[in-house]
Formats: structure tokens, C-alpha cells, sequence
């Protein structure tokens, strides 16, 4: 059985002033169809493209393996070529993902692919940063470490996203220090005898196509499924909400680093002992019987 999901509201065009107190203000996604088609990117983003600018970067990889006690804060499992991992993404399904790269830092050229939106929001004028995956290839369901406001865009396929606003992390086993629920989870369809608490969340869906932008507010929870090879690109505005803002002082100074710490001081004692913590914690504060 899924998670209950409702759409995602989609337009194809909107005004500034809408999207800023339709959307931004009262902190709730929306997909907008259109607001690339004016860019280079639009005609041009595609695997071939990437390929043929960039396809002797090495670029770093992840896959889906558990979290482990061994790996560092956004440590790679992987380095290929992208020439060779996107001929990887066009021949099979692979669970090797791209995540956070800046790959105009490395291609230049590509800044002159896309325009800064002129939409409500105070972008962070920092290099966009890509992420990258194939056929059916998933990122576990977490919220980002700064809460910020992010405009999403897909190119190259579809993208499906699930999102769950910040008022239904007590149903989704959030692992305490850190950004996620548990990673053994199927958000796709979850097994509601192990994670009863799931039959509580409301959540939200859209399949992104070439082209269109997700606005996702900040907190959101948000888990990826490509389900064509394809990528995508974030641009980011700081939390609107001075709490959300010290949250993300918080976990990007302290949380981190403490959990850094702890799984070089305790190993996988200490990643089992949150995911256990994920279940009690969240089946206490519902009063489900553990």
C-alpha cells in the first residue's frame, strides 16, 4: 500500500507577486512548467551535452549502501569519468548517483545555460550544483542541512518527488543527529507492519519533465526516484524563518561535526544505536507500542 500523496499544485507560468504569496509566503511547493524554456539550458541540457563539454572531469559518486560508521560526512563511494558514467546512465540502470557537484566550477561555460529567476525569492548567487542519476535509481528521503528554499529543476527525463512538509517528521523515523529517516524504509511502498507510523503522513508528489522547476520550501522533507536517467540543478535562497535559520546554524556548526565525531568514537554502534532511537522515539511519541 503507498503513502498517502496528494499532487503537487503545477502551473505553467506565474507572476512574481503570485508566487511570492501563493507559494513562498505560505510555504508550499509548486511545479512550474515553463520558466526555463527562455534558457540556452532548455535546448541544450541533455546526457549527450554534458558529455560532450565535460567528459573528461572525474566526478564523484554514491550509491544506496547503508550509512556507515567508515564514511565521512558526503564522503564519495566512487570516482569515474563522466563520459564513462553517463554512457554507464544510457546502457543500464545503475545505483551510482551524482550529488552536490559543482560541475560549473569545473565547465565554466555552463553558467551561460541558465538565468537567475526573477521569482520572490533572494537567491544565493553561489555556483549551482548538480545532481545526477539513473534509470530508477533513488535518494533516501531527507530535509537539507541549511533549510533552504530551493528551486529544483529536471532535465534530460522525468524525475519523481516526493515531498513531506516539516509538521510530519513524527511519522517518518527521523534518525536523531542527522537529516534523515531510516534508510531501510521503501518510500515507494512501505511496509506498514514494520513502520506503522508511515499510515499517519500526508506527503506530496510530482514527476518533474525537462525543463520544469520545483519549488521546494524550507524543511521540507524530500525523497528523489529518477525515473529516467537524467539530472538536475538547485538554486537556493537562505530560511525565510529566523527558527529555521538557527536550526541550520546549528546543524551545519555543531550537529555534523558531533556526529562526525561519534562514529569515529563509537563505529557502527553508533549508527545502530540511532537507528533503534529512530523507531522508539518516533513510536513513543505517538504511543505506539514498541
Amino acid at each position: 500500500m503507498p503513502i498517502n500523496l496528494t499532487q503537487i499544485d503545477r502551473v505553467e507560468t506565474i507572476s512574481k507577486k503570485d508566487f511570492y504569496n501563493n507559494y513562498v509566503k505560505k510555504q508550499k511547493p509548486v511545479v512550474i512548467q515553463r520558466l526555463t524554456e527562455d534558457w540556452p539550458a532548455y535546448e541544450k541540457w541533455k546526457l549527450s551535452y554534458i558529455k560532450n563539454i565535460a567528459g573528461d572531469k572525474t566526478v564523484p559518486l554514491y550509491d544506496d549502501r547503508p550509512v556507515s560508521h567508515k564514511d565521512g560526512f558526503n564522503e564519495a563511494h566512487a570516482k569515474m569519468k563522466m563520459a564513462e558514467y553517463i554512457d554507464l546512465l544510457e546502457t543500464k540502470p545503475t545505483n551510482y548517483r551524482i550529488f552536490l557537484y559543482n560541475l560549473m566550477k569545473e565547465v565554466p561555460s555552463l553558467k551561460n545555460d541558465f538565468k537567475w529567476p526573477d521569482i520572490g525569492l533572494r537567491l544565493v548567487k553561489q555556483l549551482p550544483m548538480l545532481f545526477f542519476g539513473g534509470e530508477n535509481s533513488k535518494v533516501f528521503i531527507h530535509y537539507d542541512i541549511d533549510f533552504s528554499n530551493i528551486l529544483h529543476f529536471h532535465f534530460n527525463g522525468k524525475k519523481r518527488c516526493i515531498l513531506f512538509a516539516p509538521d510530519q517528521t513524527p511519522y517518518l523515523y527521523k534518525v536523531p543527529h542527522a537529516l534523515i529517516s531510516r534508510e531501510d524504509i521503501d518510500f515507494d511502498n512501505p511496509d506498514f507492519d514494520k513502520w506503522p507510523a508511515l499510515k499517519y503522513a500526508q506527503g506530496l508528489i510530482a514527476d518533474l519533465e525537462h525543463g520544469e522547476m520545483l519549488y521546494m520550501p524550507e524543511g521540507y522533507w524530500h525523497y528523489m526516484k529518477y525515473v529516467t536517467p537524467g539530472f538536475s540543478m538547485s538554486l537556493r535562497a537562505f530560511p525565510r524563518r529566523p527558527a529555521n535559520l538557527i536550526k541550520a546554524v546549528y546543524n551545519i556548526a555543531i550537529m555534523r561535526y558531533f556526529d562526525n565525531f561519534m562514529r569515529r568514537y563509537k563505529g557502527q554502534q553508533w549508527i545502530d544505536y540511532k537507528n533503534k532511537m529512530a523507531v522508539i522515539n518516533t513510536h513513543k511519541n505517538l504511543n505506539i507500542p514498541v
